[in-house]
């Protein structure tokens, strides 16, 4: 008889003792595959809901003020259009749009409003001030990942979707709710900024933001207008928030030493504190299991071995090496800990599918890797529980097992 018959036919003799011991490992792989499917799809929704807000890195002059993020391009000093080209020559990774912006304040018929600047394909249409006003235009391309329609993991929000403006003539504006309000126009109607006659082609929704007093027209036409040829106030990035969490910010200081570079803090350290918090979380899970599964297996298997110490007797006495002994052991860890594996994923997916969408608002979809990891993990835990008791009985010898009990 081989060393895996033998294996085999010992599992089969203690049923009871060999569901339980299983069961410890299916347990403690189960909540581990269920954690971290639920916080692997979890980081990635976030990463991409949070990178489909839009804008979030503002390139400005040294001199600008960022007291007010949304309002720092105002009347800010500026710097060579040609900042932009130069980012995109980098190549910078995590860097999906550049829109730069030439923003002052103006006075049209007696009314103080903010005439802004804009490249209609790079602004992004994804802020509040765009929405229902239907200007969208194709969906950008994440580098974060996946599409920004990720119905799959139960999100569906037309309000973040990355898309740019459509289109904006060179003689063309858009007008805040309130500045139209204000200049008692509508769509259709033109006005008349520093001379230049603009058509009004989209009264925008109200936001109760300062872009309500806003005027967008094309950033060459403005530039015109202010006679700031070629100069540009702000470039509003729109960075992969993993991306900045790994220095994309310092990496744009070096290309851009003359200006200031500034983010959305909440936003990014949003992203980076919930994927810091999802990983501790495993973690701390993973270790409780190692610990507690570990101690399971080896009281299981200690009880084995002191159950068995007459049969281990025979088998020395009948010619089994210390080594074969303890290699039967281990091999039946190892078996328990294969079967304990793959039950526990199949269980921590069932888990996670059920419970993703009440915890997480998210479904979730099984993640073939984590499979491996359990059965990894599983044996792993089999193995380190079940050294001490092989150890033991490989030590047993023949006489003093054959004693009478």
């Amino acid at each position: 008889m081989n060393l895996l018959k033998l294996v085999w036919l010992e599992l089969g003799q203690r049923k009871t003792q060999l569901i339980s011991g299983i069961l410890a490992i299916t347990l403690g792989i189960g909540v581990i595959v269920a954690i971290r499917s639920i916080s692997v799809v979890s980081e990635k929704a976030v990463a991409i809901n949070l990178d489909n807000l839009g804008a979030n890195i503002m390139v400005l002059p040294q001199g600008a003020s960022v007291d007010n993020y949304y309002a720092a391009d105002i009347d800010a000093p500026t710097f060579p259009e040609e900042y932009v080209e130069r980012i995109v020559t980098s190549e910078l990774k995590g860097v999906d749009n550049l829109s730069p912006k030439l923003t002052r304040r103006i006075d049209i018929n007696g009314q103080k409003l903010v005439l802004t600047g804009i490249l209609p394909k790079n602004e992004l249409a994804s802020k509040p001030i765009w929405q229902n006003s239907g200007l969208f235009g194709a969906e950008l391309n994440a580098a974060c990942g996946p599409s920004p329609s990720n119905e799959s993991l139960g999100y569906k929000d037309e309000k973040l979707q990355r898309k740019s403006i459509d289109s904006l003539g060179i003689s063309d504006c858009l007008i805040g709710s309130n500045a139209a309000s204000r200049l008692k126009v509508k769509e259709g109607d033109k006005i008349t900024v520093a001379g230049t006659e603009l058509k009004i082609g989209k009264v925008l929704g109200e936001t109760g933001t300062i872009d309500d007093d806003r005027i967008f027209a094309h950033l060459h036409t403005v530039q015109s207008i202010l006679e700031i040829k070629d100069q540009v106030s702000a470039i509003e990035i729109m960075g992969c928030c993993n991306a900045i969490s790994d220095g994309l910010l310092g990496k744009l200081r070096n290309i851009l030493p003359d200006t200031k570079i500034t983010t959305i803090g909440q936003i990014v350290s949003t992203q980076i504190k919930t994927n810091k918090l999802m990983n501790q979380i495993s973690l701390i899970i993973l270790i409780i299991i190692v610990f507690v599964g570990g101690i399971s297996i080896g009281n299981y298997m200690w009880a084995n071995v002191n159950e068995r110490k007459r049969e281990i007797g025979i088998l020395r006495m009948i010619g089994y090496p210390k080594s074969s002994i303890y290699y039967i052991l281990m091999l039946k860890a190892a078996i328990m800990g294969l079967i304990g594996g793959i039950i526990g994923y199949m269980a921590g997916v069932l888990i996670a599918w059920f419970l993703g969408p009440y915890i997480a608002g998210i479904n979730i979809a099984p993640i073939p890797i984590l499979l491996l990891w359990s059965v990894i993990i599983s044996v792993f835990i089999s193995l380190v529980g079940s050294v001490l008791p092989a150890w033991f009985a490989a030590r047993f010898e023949p006489y003093s097992n054959m004693q009478e009990v």
